[in-house]
């Protein structure tokens, strides 16, 4: 067990029933949306057919065709991808028990339509919170993470899709009522998609770019990204990970978990105006920065290394306020003092 108060180990058995499920999940492909449900055989006045009756999003009942009636293949192989859904939901139930991340319904809903139209697979990175909380998973930390009403998702350079895949009809395609946010101007794209209500869950689409919050177009999906300076640095070499959420686990792709640190005590030092964003932010990187001096130091001293100078240049003031923050183990303290308190960059 970890000496550090930002976060404390799973235990190995933990660690292990997690990483089982996430091996199986990434050779699984296509998977069924919603609940598991049940199959139903229709006559009508036709040909009888066999469907799968399930909530694809909560409180919405919806059928899936699945074969006629005699096709015993095709019934027999939605037989095991049902139960194997059903593995899946029992599994992410118990490791939310355990202390694992997980994410709610709709925010399952989305990642899983856009995992089953390949869109992580061409590149698609998931990042904020919620890569946040896949990290924990992944790293085998637990620790308290504050609730998100955000999904962000991130792109480097154009997406290499089959063919177009467009944003807001994807969205909308999963059930939930998704609209548009208009931009700050009226001839401004959109960048990010809502559900009503103040509460409603909002999708963000950023890219690499100079001007916090100039817009980018991302032709492939007929919509535009908010561009964030230094994205470039966070989401190259992006890695193949999962996010648990509702009662799936969804592969995605995460930015690497030492620049994730970096970049997110960057932001927080340009989030002028929003205290309580920032000091998200600050906590995120330390306790993620706190599992990897534990387990991968040197990580983190080769992405900062990597990070550009303006990054760093922005970063290295924080080291004061970072050190002395309750929870600050040896091993996460000597990484900051050599990254941040020396002023050098490892070569």
């Amino acid at each position: 067990m970890t000496t550090s108060a930002l976060f404390r180990e799973h235990e190995l058995a933990f660690r292990t029933q997690y990483a089982e499920l996430k091996e199986r999940i990434l050779a699984a492909g296509p998977l069924l949306p919603g609940t598991t449900g049940t199959l139903a055989l229709r006559k009508g006045s036709g040909y009888p057919y066999w469907y799968r009756v399930f909530y694809s999003v909560p409180g919405k009942q919806s059928e899936e065709l699945v074969c006629k009636e005699g096709d015993a293949e095709a019934l027999q192989s939605m037989r095991e991808r049902m139960r194997f859904s059903e593995w899946v939901a029992s599994q992410v139930s118990m490791l939310r028990k355990l202390g694992f991340q997980v994410a709610d319904k709709s925010t399952a809903r989305v990642l899983l339509e856009l995992h089953n139209r390949g869109a992580f697979q061409a590149g698609l990175v998931l990042v904020g919170t919620l890569g946040y909380m896949a990290w924990l998973n992944e790293l085998g930390a637990v620790a308290v993470s504050a609730r998100t009403l955000d999904i962000d998702l991130a792109r480097r350079q154009r997406l290499k899709l089959a063919a177009p895949l467009p944003f807001l009809a994807t969205l909308q395609a999963t059930g939930l009522p998704f609209a548009a946010v208009p931009g700050l101007r009226a001839s401004e794209n959109a960048t990010s998609v809502k559900l009503p209500g103040v509460q409603g869950l909002r999708v963000d689409v950023l890219a690499p770019g100079a001007r916090l919050g100039s817009v980018v177009r991302v032709p492939e999906l007929a919509w535009a990204a908010q561009a964030v300076p230094h994205y470039g640095y966070l989401l190259e070499a992006s890695e193949p990970g999962a996010m648990l959420a509702g009662g799936h686990c969804i592969p995605v792709r995460l930015p690497q978990a030492a620049r994730l640190v970096w970049h997110k005590l960057y932001s927080s030092t340009q989030r002028r105006g929003f205290r309580e964003k920032a000091a998200k932010d600050r906590h995120q990187a330390l306790v993620l920065a706190a599992v990897l001096a534990e387990s991968d130091p040197l990580a983190l001293k080769d992405a900062f290394s990597d990070a550009p100078a303006t990054m760093t240049k922005a970063v290295k003031p924080l080291y004061p306020a970072l050190a002395k923050r309750p929870g600050v183990g040896q091993a996460l303290r000597e990484v900051l003092d050599e990254c941040l308190s020396a002023g050098k960059k490892r070569h």
